[in-house]
């Protein structure tokens, strides 16, 4: 009965560890076709985490999605700094300006 127990916690485990690669996976794609053309570290850290997340070959076992997810989330992080650099710059990728950003840590005064 422990057996079976352990066994089910770890297939749900490895479920959700699967479903977040895969919404990480997603939200990397939109992030990168808000910026629309990309520098050399940009394609690298869009690339390279789609191909190493798809690769067999991986630092762990491809059960065990953990590497991938982190993979996956740094170039999040990365690609979401250079949309917030270019949006600090005023540009899109078309050199289309962008609408000011409002701010939004500030409380609007009563």
């Amino acid at each position: 009965m422990d057996r079976t127990w352990l066994l089910v916690i770890a297939g749900v485990v490895l479920a959700a560890a699967l479903v977040g690669a895969v919404l990480l996976a997603v939200r990397v794609v939109r992030t990168r076709r808000m910026l629309g053309a990309l520098g050399v570290g940009g394609k690298v850290a869009f690339y390279g985490a789609l191909i190493y997340t798809i690769s067999p070959v991986d630092l762990l076992p491809d059960p065990i999605y953990l590497d991938d997810l982190g993979v996956l989330a740094g170039a999040l992080i990365f690609l979401t700094r250079l949309v917030h650099r270019r949006r600090a710059e005023g540009r899109l990728p078309g050199g289309q300006d962008l609408p000011p950003q409002p701010d939004r840590l500030r409380r609007p005064v009563p």
